[in-house]
């Protein structure tokens, strides 16, 4: 599974301004409602429910939201480059920049398994990662998270 695969050029965002994790996982579940052409509130809820588990911020800057929901018929991605980090209760207690919402159909087990997968090792990847911080348009950032799986495979 490539990045290409979860990402329309629309759900790929630079220059998010906000100021708390609630209003970023808010403007995720915005966006991905958009895309999809579902209930906002019911995306958060589900991105909520998650995040009660236990922070998704990975550490490194980086955090991956994650949610199942019903209706959906295969994983999607959302990416938010934020103008100015925010706290994330993350693993490594530092603020968040570069987050990447993954939703999955209900009964997505491997595929979303995989998906994680792929986004966990572009966000271990430095080199890609300073990349994405120094993007300023969310064209070139699409561009860029589209072409991930192919640089790697060249």
């Amino acid at each position: 599974m490539e990045l290409a695969d979860l990402l329309v050029p629309g759900a790929v965002v630079a220059g998010v301004k906000v100021t708390s994790k609630k209003q970023l996982l808010g403007s995720l579940a915005a966006q991905a409602g958009k895309l999809l052409g579902m209930d906002e509130r019911r995306i958060l809820e589900a991105i909520l429910e998650r995040e009660r588990l236990g922070s998704t911020g990975l550490g490194g800057g980086v955090a991956i939201p994650h949610a199942k929901l019903a209706g959906l018929t295969s994983v999607m991605g959302v990416f938010m480059q934020l103008e100015t980090p925010l706290d994330f209760d993350s693993l490594d207690g530092k603020p968040v920049d570069l987050v990447f919402l993954l939703l999955a159909p209900e009964e997505a087990g491997a595929e979303h398994l995989k998906a994680l997968a792929r986004v966990s090792r572009l966000f271990r990847d430095q080199a890609t990662l300073a990349k994405l911080r120094g993007s300023s348009s969310s064209d070139a950032l699409y561009a860029l998270l589209a072409s991930y799986g192919q640089q790697k495979a060249a």
